[in-house]
């Protein structure tokens, strides 16, 4: 199996994960609070993982019109649950779909763009991205459980 056809489902299962733990808080308004301790709302960090995914694997790799505005991702606020709800869909069905359609040889050649101040293959680069979702898909699973005293939540699998 391609690094390609690998790592497509990955991110299909973990943004389906995204939306489900949108899904679980109680309301819009918990999605923007920010708990002591922490630096960002569980809304801010979904903002930011739509504009670092429609950036780098959309308009990079797929050719997808973006303009990302980081700061905004940072400091919006009151974003509807069912508005990101619908944006996580919207990404469970491009992102895939663009890494899909990645050849072996673009994946090996360097990412069009130097980020992290660190030269990489495309499919470095997507293993980055990669781990950068979960990180921030965990976060929000902690600041779920911590604004809402909630448990886990069953997610789902690949299939």
């Amino acid at each position: 199996m391609t690094m390609n056809r690998s790592l497509a489902p990955l991110f299909r299962r973990d943004l389906t994960r995204l939306g489900q733990q949108i899904e679980a808080f109680p309301s819009d308004d918990v999605l923007w609070q920010t708990p002591a301790h922490f630096t960002n709302s569980p809304g801010n960090l979904v903002l930011h993982l739509e504009g670092n995914l429609r950036e780098y694997v959309g308009r990079q790799l797929g050719n997808v019109p973006y303009a990302r505005d980081r700061p905004l991702e940072f400091s919006t606020r009151g974003v509807s649950k069912q508005e990101l709800i619908a944006r996580v869909a919207e990404l469970r069905q491009l992102i895939p779909s663009v890494i899909e359609r990645l050849s072996p040889e673009q994946l090996e050649k360097a990412y069009p763009e130097v980020v992290l101040e660190l030269e990489m293959s495309t499919a470095a680069f997507l293993i980055h991205l990669y781990g950068h979702l979960n990180w921030h898909v965990g976060q929000i699973d902690s600041l779920r459980r911590a604004l809402t005293g909630g448990g886990a939540i069953r997610l789902a699998g690949l299939r």
